[in-house]
């Protein structure tokens, strides 16, 4: 994609923006971190604004006075609303508890903000956030991205799980992972989203007993009470009963301050397309191919009309992964990968700092969409713990929607057209239903207007392997998962796009929405290598590892790089090498292959070059290591390298003793001038 945004992916992006407090007040801002609770004495309440009712995550000091003076079941969790209202002058709602010292609380007539000013005075409070909401990381409505497409499946079918080449240089390679495992029934991939289709045939059997948060954090009873049931959309609060119920926004809802903000919108289906990726049914002869295989998807909704809040998102992470819910059953399957392809602006909060830290405890890894909005990378997706997934086109390179930074873990497919009239090419295929509003009938997407384009469907990919890595090695823990999916990365292409392509910078406030080249420093460690991060979990990976020489490279000089000393396993050979200029692109140049076990490096300006190289093995398993080279000035010409470089006539009498003495110098001087020879022979230097 290289043209700039339409009106419609501006419209796209608003939508991934959070609504701050109530859900009709939208802001950008976000505290990055708590504010501290002030000490004992009188607190003055803030005050009181015409907005629409605040909604803050709290969480209380172990062995506050509210909670020892308050009688309540640790099932059930905290409910201070009055206790806390009464010091502050204000009249508190509860929401639900969300453990055993943190829970919703909401204010009519107040704003979010203002109430997360208000509870940070008391000293009971431990930390207080706005309680956000989140979205779908959806299809960006980009110039390449017409209603008017064809409608017929990708004629690449899905290209993103098959080996790399050439032209897929993005692929996954999918199916050399296969071939080392298939997964298994007791894998558990939980897919927090709008909900899922159960009735699509490609999912049959495929779907355990899920649960649906949206309205969770809501009272029985109460002012949010119709709020929550608007954007759940099924005419119940929070049951056992995940079903995407449809998320279409009409035109006249967004006029209205209960949808602010939000777009008019047919049904995404979303959830249903993210399982689909990860889990459809496989090698049964209909339909498509799931990344993992034998897989089963944990359904967990906990987006509704316009997004989810981060009360009912942190809710539902904790439940997918077997923890404790206050006032929830209890998951009977647990999931050791979390999916969430949804977010939005702002740091990550200290709510979901902690749920990351409590699901690590327990080895599940959560998997996390950078976002389409060409900026910054929003929370979730910026939190410490996860993995970050961003965007890439068929061709490995960055797609203009793809949000970037030094958050991201690694890039995967995410969907692009690659031409500017006509089907999108190269969109990504899976599950979905026909229905414009309600469900109507299973589908697949296609090339057309119902695409599958975004970093939510790059995320699942991942999120795939992640689950194929857990076969081999259950007990992986999420940090060992981020490293192996690191150092298999394939490194990203530096060159192949169309002119104009540059590489891609560090976000802005402007959107970086055109198509650029990935640095590891804007797109992560690299391109997702499934079969590679696989075989890691056996410690069957090669090895990648290179010297090179001189030590101490100069300006004109060529460096030597070698890469011998890179092993295959026991039992394996090294099949591919792969020479990559990561960092310091415009310092130096490959001269001749960079495929080859050794490839030569000519500097043409000073500065630091880092150079990657990866190696594959005769599996599909590879490697990847960098090393860093500085490259120095060439030197001045030496006082001795003058005089010996001198005609004889010209040298001072005696001059060819200093000749000689001056041999070394020269030498290596005469290379690192570019001088073919030394300017004097044996018969100059005899006089």
């Amino acid at each position: 994609m290289h043209a700039a945004l339409t009106t419609h992916a501006k419209r796209a992006q608003r939508r991934f923006l959070a609504v701050v407090g109530a859900v009709s007040v939208l802001s950008l801002g976000l505290l990055a971190s708590p504010l501290q609770a002030a000490e004992r004495g009188l607190l003055t309440p803030p005050q009181k604004a015409l907005e629409a009712p605040g909604r803050v995550i709290v969480k209380y000091r172990a062995g506050a006075a509210a909670l020892r003076a308050t009688a309540y079941a640790a099932k059930a969790g905290p409910q201070q609303a009055l206790a806390i209202g009464q010091r502050l002058g204000l009249s508190l709602q509860d929401g639900r508890a969300l453990s055993e010292r943190s829970q919703v609380l909401m204010a009519p007539g107040l704003s979010s903000a203002a109430l997360v000013q208000a509870l940070a005075q008391h000293p009971d409070v431990e930390w207080v956030v706005e309680d956000r909401r989140r979205f779908v990381r959806a299809v960006p409505n980009d110039p390449l991205f017409r209603a008017d497409q064809t409608t017929t499946t990708p004629v690449v079918g899905q290209w993103y799980l098959r080996a790399p080449d050439t032209t897929f240089v993005s692929a996954i390679n999918a199916q050399a992972a296969w071939d080392r495992t298939k997964g298994g029934g007791n894998l558990v991939v939980a897919v927090l989203d709008t909900g899922i289709r159960k009735e699509h045939p490609d999912l049959a059997g495929k779907l355990l007993p899920g649960y649906d948060f949206v309205g969770f954090s809501a009272p029985a009873t109460g002012y949010s009470t119709a709020d929550a049931l608007a954007y759940a959309n099924d005419g119940t609060l929070a049951d056992d009963n995940p079903e995407d119920p449809g998320d279409w926004v009409t035109s006249a809802e967004a006029a209205t301050s209960r949808f602010e903000g939000c777009e008019v919108s047919s049904s995404s289906w979303h959830g249903t397309q993210v399982a689909g990726l990860i889990a459809a049914s496989t090698n049964n002869g209909t339909g498509m191919a799931g990344a993992a295989w034998d897989a089963k998807v944990l359904p967990v909704r906990v987006l509704g009309k316009c997004g989810g809040f981060d009360s009912e998102i942190i809710a539902g992470m904790k439940w997918a992964a077997g923890l404790a819910v206050p006032g929830i059953p209890s998951n009977s399957y647990p999931a050791k990968v979390i999916n969430l392809s949804l977010g939005s602006s702002g740091a990550c909060t200290p709510a979901y700092t902690e749920a990351v830290a409590q699901l690590a405890a327990v080895k599940a890894t959560v998997v996390v969409a950078a976002g389409n909005e060409g900026l910054a990378v929003g929370a979730p997706a910026n939190c410490a713990g996860v993995v970050s997934v961003a965007g890439v086109r068929h061709a490995g390179t960055k797609v203009g929607y793809s949000n970037l930074g030094p958050e991201v873990t690694l890039a995967a497919p995410a969907g692009n057209c690659g031409q500017d009239t006509g089907p999108c090419l190269y969109a990504l295929l899976s599950t979905s239903d026909t229905g414009t509003t309600t469900p109507v009938g299973p589908s697949y997407t296609t090339s057309g207007a119902d695409a599958t384009i975004g970093t939510s469907f790059a995320a699942p990919l991942v999120s795939a392997t992640v689950s194929l890595m857990q076969a081999i090695n259950p007990e992986v823990t999420p940090a060992q998962v981020i490293a192996a999916l690191r150092s298999t990365a394939r490194a990203f292409p530096s060159s192949g796009a169309g002119a104009g392509v540059s590489a891609c910078q560090a976000p802005g406030l402007i959107p970086q929405d055109s198509e650029c080249y990935c640095t590891t420093s804007t797109c992560g460690a690299g391109l997702l290598n499934a079969a590679a991060a696989v075989a890691s979990m056996s410690g069957a990976a090669p090895t990648s590892s290179f010297s090179f020489s001189p030590a101490s490279p100069q300006i004109g000089v060529n460096v030597l790089l070698n890469g011998q000393s890179s092993t295959a396993a026991a039992g394996r050979t090294l099949t591919a090498y792969q020479w990559a200029i990561t960092a310091g692109g415009t310092l130096a140049s490959f001269s001749g292959a960079t495929n080859a076990v050794t490839a030569t490096l000519s500097p043409v300006a000073a500065g630091t070059v880092t150079v990657q190289l990866t190696v594959t093995d005769d599996l599909g398993s590879s490697h990847v290591s960098s090393q860093t080279l500085t490259i120095g000035s060439a030197p001045a010409p030496s006082r001795c390298w003058s005089l010996a470089a001198a005609p004889a006539a010209l040298r001072p009498s005696g001059c060819w003793r200093c000749a000689l003495s001056c041999w070394a110098v020269a030498a290596p001087e005469a290379q690192a001038h570019k001088r073919l020879s030394l300017p004097f022979g044996l018969g100059a230097v005899g006089r």
